[in-house]
C-alpha cells in the first residue's frame, strides 16, 4: 500500500505522542541514520514540554497513518533561519509517508526561505527533502551534516 492509498494526516501534539516519539528517537537505526544521539527519556520529555510545545515560534505536528502516531514534524527559527525536521518510526519507512507528511506539512509552514540540515549519508532524508524542491547548499560540514534549502512554493505531491 502507498501513502496515497493510507491515510496519512498532521494533527497538534499531544502529550500521549511524547511516549511513542521517545521510543522512535532510541530506535539505533533511526540513530545511526540521523546521527541524533537520543535523550534520556526525562530530558526528552522536559525538552518537548518545555521548550517545543509551548515556543509559538515552532509549528509542530503529529503525523498519523490510519490513525496510529507515524511520527512528527516541525519548524523552528534558529540563528536567524527557519528550519524543518521529522521523524518517522522505522515501521512507516519506505513507504512514502514522509513524503506525504512533509508535502502536507510544507503548506502549513508559509516562511521561505526554509531550511533542513540531514545527515548527509542519510540518503533517503537527503532525497525526500529534494523531491520537495529543496536543494543543497555547498558541501556537508566537518559533522557530516548536509544543509538543503527551499526557496519557492514545495512542487505539489500526492
Amino acid at each position: 500500500m502507498t501513502a496515497e492509498q493510507e491515510d496519512v494526516r498532521l494533527r497538534g501534539v499531544t502529550e500521549d505522542d511524547l511516549e511513542i516519539f521517545l521510543a522512535f528517537e532510541h530506535d539505533p537505526e533511526a540513530v545511526r541514520r540521523s546521527r541524533f544521539t537520543p535523550r534520556p527519556r526525562d530530558a526528552f520529555l522536559t525538552h518537548w514540554r518545555t521548550r517545543i510545545l509551548p515556543d509559538p515560534d515552532c509549528l509542530v505536528r503529529t503525523v498519523t497513518v490510519a490513525g496510529e502516531v507515524a511520527g512528527n514534524v516541525v519548524s523552528w527559527t534558529q540563528d536567524g533561519r527557519r528550519f524543518v525536521g521529522y521523524w518517522l518510526g522505522r515501521p512507516y519507512w519506505r513507504r512514502g509517508i514522509g513524503t506525504r507528511a512533509l508535502g502536507l506539512f510544507l503548506t502549513e509552514e508559509p516562511v521561505r526561505p526554509l531550511y533542513a540540515d540531514p545527515a548527509a549519508g542519510n540518503t533517503a532524508s537527503v532525497a525526500l527533502l529534494e523531491r520537495h524542491g529543496f536543494t543543497r547548499v555547498g558541501e556537508p560540514d566537518e559533522e557530516g551534516f548536509a544543509l538543503l534549502v527551499l526557496d519557492g512554493p514545495a512542487p505539489k505531491t500526492p
